[in-house]
């Protein structure tokens, strides 16, 4: 009988976790005590972004990543959103640009400057208007430029162009998601939500703690798990390998890990179970290393594994301890990392009850470790969009633009180049930006038609999305400047019609003349058991009368 060792020999098995001191992290940053399930904090090679606690509305902390040590209780924050804010994200493709999401129902794009947030920045550079109750995730595309996607608890899923003219954006490019005729399914209030590598398909998990795969550029559902011993909270696409991997619990309240095949959820590939804390694990994917990341809100661990295509798909490599607890946590790109001192990633664990924000990287050993080691720093993808939001609108699919590590090297880019370079964009758009606060709220003709052009569009994509249903606008607020079609009465916690569009077929007209006839004799019944109640009600105070009397 032959014998087999368990033992899988790994380049990445002595990987450790090394913090950095208190002079190198960020004291005194008083980091939100929001519940929501988020990283609050988002890191790119020249910024770090931290979610911040304040009264009055929502804020959030933009430091340089020198500006270490203990941080002024008075620093200026970005302070725009009228409600508590709930994620920011900064943009793959400009290090200046980042996006939030609150509970004022909004989600707003902010230029940071150069120098950094010298003075309270109140003023954003677009504000998406599109939701009705509170914004709580939102993503980039990973792929083309200017492409944010929110999700709120309205049970929409919008895809916006921020790209387009005007500091107010009310009409999104794309509805993935959303309720139709005021049925609200659990399948479209989301938890996680995850692209694939080049963008074409979005993995989601939901309120009903299943996992789906949507294309969203139309919103249709492609696959749904239905494994019933495996309640997912978040999801992660595995690139490069073509699996997905969630996060959640078991039917005995254990956490787990489960691997997918995208392309059939119907079983899963692996299942494992970890421990019985009660905090969401957040997992994390380096594409270049193969190497898997869980961290659980809450803990003060971090495991990490290594990927395979081959069974059992996952091998543990080791665990990070620590006795401060996490409450979320922020990852440096790759372009950011440190390549001489061997980093391979780099965590911001916010820290709350030392009002802490530690980096922690996580460090291959190696004898020489001053020199490029080539087999740790693969191509990985870099800081250029591979193409504009319009093509991938047109159902154009590119892999992202890669670019090397390695000191003094370049990468050619396999794309044609975008028309516009980073910084024209940006001077372009704080110039347009700048014009409308002068102009005032007014809106020309052009951006007029515009808008009914857009709006002609989306209605006839949602008819083609919906047959023999009209679709349901009310979670979008209608312009001020011209008359709308329809109008909406909403509020920050519901979204009800007015007045609903008129029927424009016959069968149509029937069938809304039958729900109302339904309607009506239900509440008929309503009306007749309530005087039913009056008058026993009645009786009964007469006879509580009565025999008061007769006791006196």
């Amino acid at each position: 009988m032959s014998w087999r060792s368990s033992f899988r020999c790994s380049k990445f098995r002595h990987v450790f976790g090394k913090p950095s001191t208190k002079e190198r992290g960020y004291d005194g940053v008083p980091i939100t005590r929001s519940v929501h399930d988020n990283h609050c904090c988002s890191a790119n090679p020249c910024f770090i972004a931290v979610v911040t606690e304040c009264a009055g509305g929502g804020s959030f902390l933009v430091l340089p990543l020198h500006h270490t040590g203990r941080v002024d209780p008075q620093h200026p924050r970005v302070c725009g959103h009228s409600g508590r804010v709930l994620d920011v994200k900064w943009n793959p493709f400009d290090d200046h640009c980042i996006a939030s999401c609150s509970e004022d129902c909004t989600a707003k794009i902010w230029d940071i400057p150069v120098c950094g947030v010298q003075q309270n920045l109140t003023k954003a550079r677009k504000t998406l208007i599109g939701h009705s109750r509170r914004v709580a995730l939102i993503e980039w595309h990973p792929t083309a430029e200017n492409l944010l996607l929110s999700s709120a608890y309205d049970y929409k899923v919008l895809l916006w162009d921020v790209s387009q003219v005007g500091a107010v954006i009310r009409y999104p490019v794309r509805v993935v998601l959303m309720p139709i005729h005021h049925r609200y399914p659990s399948d479209t209030l989301l938890l996680s939500v995850s692209f694939n590598s080049d963008g074409s398909r979005l993995a989601v998990t939901s309120k009903d703690r299943r996992v789906r795969v949507l294309d969203p550029r139309t919103g249709r559902i492609l696959q749904v798990s239905s494994s019933k011993s495996h309640r997912s909270s978040k999801v992660l696409y595995i690139r490069g390998l073509k699996m997905l991997l969630s996060t959640g619990s078991s039917p005995w309240n254990h956490r787990q890990i489960v691997l997918w095949d995208p392309d059939d959820l119907s079983e899963p590939l692996y299942e494992e179970d970890l421990d019985g804390s009660a905090g969401v694990l957040f997992p994390f994917y380096d594409p270049d290393t193969h190497m898997l990341y869980l961290a659980g809100k809450g803990d003060g661990n971090i495991r990490y594994y290594e990927l395979s295509t081959e069974k059992p798909y996952i091998s543990f490599l080791m665990e990070y301890r620590s006795l401060l607890p996490q409450k979320g946590l922020g990852v440096m790109p790759k372009r950011g990392l440190d390549v001489s001192a061997c980093e391979v990633f780099r965590f911001y664990r916010l820290i709350v009850i030392k009002d802490l924000v530690e980096p922690l990287s996580m460090i291959v050993p190696r004898k020489e470790p001053g020199i490029f080691q080539e087999d740790l720093y693969p191509p990985t993808a870099g800081n250029q969009a591979a193409m504009t939001a319009q093509e991938w609108l047109l159902g154009i699919n590119r892999s992202p633009v890669l670019m090397s590590l390695k000191p003094g090297t370049r990468v050619a880019n396999p794309y044609p180049e975008t028309p516009a370079e980073k910084g024209i964009v940006r001077q372009l758009s704080s110039l347009m930006f700048q014009m409308d606060l002068a102009v005032g709220a007014g809106t020309g003709p052009n951006l007029d038609i515009m808008e009914e052009a857009f709006l002609e569009e989306q209605l006839a994509y949602q008819d083609a999305k919906y047959p023999r249903e009209m679709s349901d606008l009310s979670g979008w607020q209608p312009d001020e400047t011209q008359i709308p079609l329809w109008t909406y009465c909403c509020t920050p916690h519901c979204c009800e019609p007015a007045e609903r569009p008129p029927p424009t077929t016959e069968s149509e007209l029937l069938q809304a003349f039958y729900i109302q006839q339904d309607e009506i004799r239900g509440l008929r019944e309503q009306l007749n058991a309530k005087d039913v109640r009056i008058t026993q009600l009645e009786l009964d105070i007469k006879n509580t009368r009565n025999n008061m009397r007769a006791t006196f």
